[in-house]
């Protein structure tokens, strides 16, 4: 029997435990040990029948028909649940890290698995596995990528964000020309708006807040009645349009404003677009389906020219229950404190929840390894009731989909912007001046979701355990694992950052001794 796993730590692990679990088995039976559950459940149906009133009828038919019925459902489960019978043959799924990073979630190739073939030994031992348990596995497995393939395959906005927040203009002279444009044509353009004050719409309103408005290129009276000062070599001197302008050596003219920026590839537009990675355009025109390929480009051109972070919004996109509605002095300077508290906390926390994010897994492989090498000494101490059987069952399967958990978290965490800033267009966004490569001006709230995102690994799995309870298989605190297991990690993960800032701080505090 083939027993799927996700990576090369649960593949050992779980090959580890069966063995461990067959070990455990040998002993129980050699030593007789697996036997006293029989003796058990004839005592305990003799007492039962025994301590009941007069009225029973005849004890010895009472106790022998339940003694019947329990060593019936134990042999069941020694049969099914006990006894390692099918030769376990295990297989780490492959992953489509193309299609992982589109998605968000660990997607597996359609058909392949590796290490199938590698090893289902250790040490010249190889395991075996009872056929119930092979079964809850598969099943486990089965119902938990089933579940993980149901999670909406979106684009990581946060990713392409810091990617364009990133790009640079590496050429100066294009800085400059930059600059130039803004004080030659921008400036000119936009003081005449001011003064004629024309009935413009909201989406206008927005446009005519950058140099490369389509407003002032396509409307007369703007970009095409201004041109640049200075004499520019992409574009010939033209005794016509620049009749009356000094000829420079290198015979450079002086293009109108619309030709500098949108003229073929000599405009500045084009220019500028070529400072993005093609592949990161391609990506945010495939996430941004509801604007043109156009007006996508001009917003990765809006934010590379921009002198500064643009803003987003100047609200929030969640609700929250801080300060009162109309708030007071006293409410914006609680905020203000707030949010440099987080931002101070992130120095440490946010390096502490990666870590934590990384070491889950790995506590959840140790513990289904401990979860199956319990198995036979749990039947045992539970004699092979049912109910024990039942209740290993679900844990089993609760632990396994424990891993769409953290996958729901991951997308979540991957994708918040997108839901939150990504779909539609105008009035249909939660914003509707939303510019989709600009930064947010929202950004301590975007820093305290980001905490609060960082926990749900935690605690996602925690409540998944609970609500299990209100079924009434009562797992306990099966995951307190995850928390005690990463606990160590995390204050080694957030030392480095908070070793960091409190440098820095004495830093700061040291007395000036050149004064």
């Amino acid at each position: 029997m083939t027993l799927i796993t996700t990576d090369y730590l649960e593949y050992y692990l779980t090959l580890v435990s069966w063995l461990i679990h067959n070990g455990i088995w040998a002993v129980l039976v050699a030593s007789g040990v697996f036997a006293l559950p029989f003796l058990a459940i004839i005592v305990q149906e003799w007492l039962r029948a025994r301590a009941e009133g007069a009225d029973e009828g005849n004890k010895g038919t009472l106790s022998a028909a339940r003694i019947e019925n329990r060593v019936f459902v134990a042999i069941v489960v020694v049969m099914f649940a006990g006894i390692p019978f099918l030769d376990v043959d295990l297989s780490t799924i492959q992953h489509d890290s193309s299609r992982s990073t589109q998605c968000q979630v660990n997607v597996p190739l359609p058909a392949d698995t590796g290490w199938s073939q590698s090893f289902s030994t250790l040490n010249n031992q190889s395991a075996k596995v009872p056929i119930w348990w092979g079964f809850m596995h598969a099943l486990s497995r089965a119902v938990t990528g089933a579940s993980v393939a149901a999670i909406p395959c979106g684009t990581d906005l946060r990713q392409m964000r810091m990617e364009i927040d990133a790009t640079r203009i590496d050429d100066p002279v294009l800085a400059q020309e930059v600059a130039d444009f803004t004080h030659d044509c921008y400036g000119p353009a936009r003081a005449k708006l001011f003064m004629l004050r024309p009935s413009l719409d909201e989406a206008q309103m927005h446009d005519v807040t950058w140099i490369g408005s389509r407003f002032f290129t396509e409307t007369g009276g703007y970009y095409d009645s201004y041109r640049s000062s200075t004499a520019r070599d992409n574009w010939p001197y033209d005794s016509t349009r620049d009749a009356g302008l000094a000829q420079v050596a290198s015979g450079g003219g002086y293009p109108t404003c619309r030709q500098w920026w949108a003229e073929g590839s000599n405009g500045l537009r084009a220019r500028l677009l070529a400072q993005v990675d093609p592949s990161l355009l391609n990506r945010l025109a495939g996430w941004a389906g509801f604007l043109s390929r156009a007006q996508v480009d001009d917003s990765v051109i809006r934010a590379v020219a921009s002198p500064r972070q643009q803003k987003l919004n100047q609200g929030s996109v969640y609700t929250d229950y801080g300060g009162q509605i109309d708030k007071t002095d006293a409410n914006i300077i609680t905020r203000a404190a707030g949010d440099v508290g987080l931002a101070i906390g992130a120095v440490g926390a946010f390096p502490a929840m990666d870590v934590v994010r990384q070491a889950l897994p790995m506590v959840m492989a140790l513990l289904k390894m401990a979860l199956v090498i319990c198995i036979p000494l749990v039947l045992v101490v539970g004699t092979y009731d049912l109910k024990t059987v039942t209740v290993l069952s679900i844990v089993q399967f609760s632990f396994f989909f424990v891993d769409f958990w953290f996958q729901l978290a991951r997308w979540i965490d991957s994708t918040i912007l997108d839901a939150l800033y990504g779909w539609g267009f105008g009035w249909n966004r939660p914003h509707w001046g939303f510019d989709p490569v600009m930064g947010l001006n929202n950004a301590f709230g975007d820093l305290l979701l980001n905490f609060v995102m960082g926990t749900m690994f935690i605690v996602l799995p925690t409540f998944w355990i609970t609500a299990l309870g209100w079924a009434g298989i009562h797992a306990g605190s099966a995951l307190q694992g995850l928390i005690n297991g990463t606990g160590e990690a995390k204050a080694a993960g957030g030392k480095f950052g908070n070793m960091a800032f409190g440098g820095a701080m004495r830093m700061a505090a040291k007395p000036d001794k050149s004064k």
